[in-house]
């Protein structure tokens, strides 16, 4: 005890709350000197203390401590940081910046931010974020624990926190729209809708405005705290008041049987390249902290203007300290993985091919329970979809969203990759002999568009980016309907319904864990945007409005859900008892005649046959992308009769039943529309 009193620990890093006071702990390999600034408000102009820590009593090796007593949970903090300008060596010191702590619980932002100010010669203490000290002792989790669902019984619903209540028209208070608290107040709709899981946009701290002139960065793919939760998100904004809404979240969804998973971004910040702020990171070690190109550039394998630098060791455990302190304090269930080909690639920016910080984190004991989510690829070109490191990881399956896309829009060839698709991917994952899990199926998520969007535009409309439209994927594989954009022709949107109902089905029947977008399931859309990233308005909120007007496609979807997740009712065609489809799927093919599978490029359609033994249930499902109808021919089955579980040719409430409610079907052929799927399901 008298060791920190005098010289305070090396460990932990960040500020750590002890008797008495508080332990300060920062790395910097080449630092000249470090002062803790402390202030008594956010926007403090001048330090209302400060404390130079002395490089012969208070370094250890390359880390800077000092214990300071009297220092309380809530006290608002940054580092100034000197040494060396040399931008050619990757140095960028700049001691008259405020910088936050790599390791900060929870940061505060003073009204008057001014991100630029962090990018110009001058002192910027007025306007910077500033970090807080946090004692995680007092918090009352009630018992509360990670739910460890399995994959096998997951739905995940990926949402926007602000965005699930910012509208007017959600219903929740004024003082609470757009934060975690209100999405606490919404809870009974996800548990209504049926999903598993939500899978949050950033939550870490990010800069809004690291965004294009004008605009503001709604995403969240900006971070620059790790360890603290987005202070704007909160109804609280006392320093420690977003950890404990946060946590009020968590607890509160778990209750509700609903697992929380965080959509984290370890491939860049939101310092930007060389014309960026110094913020953090860049001011502390930038060359530690970023890949970086002839020591004055950065490598840029995000597209976001930086790429940091996963696999140099100090990156590496902050990285993993991050995951282990958000499953431990803060009680997650899982982690989304931005970009994560990233993280397998060297200081070089070359792809390793055993990264360690990817085995850090699988082999980690405190995340052997915590889903782990790759989107196996990057900005710079590295695909790793079914070649992803490790045993642990599920993979975002983009070749299931585009596979899926293209069948339904008529394209020729389609027909062969869906199949594979609708089975796990089984030409993608399975000579790693893992279960059918390994896939995230997908249609859309945020990025791209809505899945309303999906069946109204063939041409994205980003001009409220206000980059000419040149922003946003180009290849989207929509198909409008025959019209571009909203129109009250009752066929075309009698149409764009029945595709909408078509992806759901084929996400959620297909092997893997599903996932949609929120407001997919009541059609929202972004009105052709496929960039949103930016639009912090109600182009991306969800309108509640929405779900009475399309209560059909609600009702379709949660329906769905419902059928998916019972596990033990043998009138369900449940995830387990596929397995059974997929140990038999090559006697198990049709087209529109049993046993003759049309795998052809001008072919439209397929049927899928299976006896699950384990429930005793015939399973039957004709997919007809066709612009007719089709007359499917079924398949002879010792019990009587087939009933119609599906057929999103159908108004509601007859597109899908209850199974134990669903009619019977006569005859030996089922006529299938055009663009449709059907499910005939028969009980043994």
């Amino acid at each position: 005890m008298n060791a920190l009193r005098e010289f305070g620990l090396s460990a932990p890093l960040g500020a750590t709350v002890v008797d008495g006071g508080v332990n300060f702990s920062l790395f910097s390999r080449t630092a000249t000197g470090v002062d803790i600034v402390f202030f008594d408000r956010e926007d403090d102009a001048v330090p209302s203390r400060v404390i130079p820590i002395d490089p012969g009593k208070n370094r250890t090796y390359q880390y800077w401590h000092q214990f300071v007593p009297g220092v309380k949970s809530g006290q608002i903090y940054g580092y100034r940081v000197s040494g060396p300008f040399e931008p050619q060596r990757g140095l960028r010191f700049d001691p008259e910046k405020v910088l936050l702590d790599p390791y900060g619980r929870a940061v505060v932002v003073p009204e008057g931010y001014d991100r630029s100010a962090a990018g110009r010669p001058g002192d910027n203490a007025a306007t910077a974020m500033k970090s807080a000290v946090v004692d995680q002792s007092g918090y009352d989790w009630e018992g509360d624990i990670p739910l460890c669902r399995p994959a096998s019984q997951t739905i995940i619903y990926e949402m926007h926190v602000k965005g699930f209540t910012a509208n007017p028209n959600s219903g929740v208070s004024d003082d609470i729209r757009g934060t975690y608290a209100g999405v606490i107040e919404k809870i009974p709709y996800l548990q209504a809708l049926g999903v598993t899981a939500v899978e949050l946009l950033p939550v870490f701290q990010f800069d809004p405005y690291d965004a294009p002139i004008g605009k503001m960065n709604y995403w969240g793919y900006a971070p620059i705290g790790f360890f603290a939760p987005h202070a704007q998100y909160s109804s609280d904004r006392s320093p420690i008041g977003p950890l404990n809404e946060f946590r009020d979240m968590v607890k509160a969804l778990h209750r509700a049987g609903i697992e929380v998973i965080l959509d984290v971004v370890f491939n860049h910040t939101s310092e930007g390249n060389e014309r960026g702020p110094t913020t953090s990171f860049r001011g502390i070690d930038n060359p530690v902290y970023y890949i970086l190109e002839r020591g004055e550039w950065y490598g840029n394998y995000t597209g976001c203007g930086n790429t940091l630098n996963a696999n140099q060791p100090i990156v590496r455990r902050m990285i993993v300290d991050s995951l282990k302190y958000w499953v431990r304090e803060m009680h997650v269930d899982g982690f989304r993985f931005d970009l994560a080909s990233i993280l397998s690639r060297d200081p070089h920016g070359y792809p390793l091919p055993n990264p360690p910080v990817l085995w850090d984190i699988e082999s980690d004991p405190e995340l052997a329970g915590t889903k782990l989510f790759a989107e196996a690829w990057d900005a710079a070109g590295l695909y790793q979809v079914g070649s992803f490191v490790g045993d642990a990881w599920r993979e975002w399956n983009g070749r299931f969203r585009d596979d899926v896309r293209d069948f339904f829009r008529g394209e020729p060839g389609s027909v062969r990759r869906v199949a594979d698709r609708l089975i796990g991917s089984p030409e993608i994952y399975g000579h790693k002999g893992r279960e059918m899990e390994q896939s995230i199926n997908f249609v859309t998520c945020h990025d791209g568009f809505t899945l309303n969007d999906l069946v109204s535009y063939n041409y994205k409309h980003n001009e409220a980016n206000g980059e000419g439209n040149r922003d946003g994927a180009n290849d989207n594989r929509s198909w409008n309907c025959g019209w571009e954009g909203p129109t009250d022709d009752p066929n075309i949107e009698r149409l764009r319904n029945k595709q909408v109902k078509n992806f759901l089905t084929a996400t959620m029947l297909s092997l893997g864990v599903p996932m949609i977008t929120m407001g997919d399931e009541v059609r929202r859309t972004q009105n052709g945007n496929n960039n949103g990233f930016c639009q912090d308005n109600e182009i991306s909120w969800f309108d509640w409005s929405q779900v009475e007007k399309h209560a059909d496609v609600y009702r379709f979807f949660s329906l769905l859900c419902a059928q998916r997740s019972m596990r033990s009712d043998r009138h369900i065609v449940n995830r387990v008892s596929l397995l059974d489809l997929l140990l038999n799927v090559d006697e198990s093919w049709h087209g529109v005649r049993i046993n003759q599978p049309d795998w052809g490029d001008n072919s439209h359609s397929l049927a899928l046959h299976a006896l699950l033994p384990k429930d005793k249930v015939y399973f039957h499902l004709m997919l007809n992308a066709y612009w007719e109808p089709l007359d499917f021919e079924l398949p002879q089955i010792p019990v009587s009769p087939w009933v119609r579980w599906i057929d999103t040719s159908l108004e509601s409430p007859h597109d899908i039943v209850p199974q134990d409610e669903a009619p019977p079907h006569e005859g030996n052929a089922y006529r299938v529309d055009a663009r449709s799927v059907v499910v005939l399901i028969a009980f043994a």
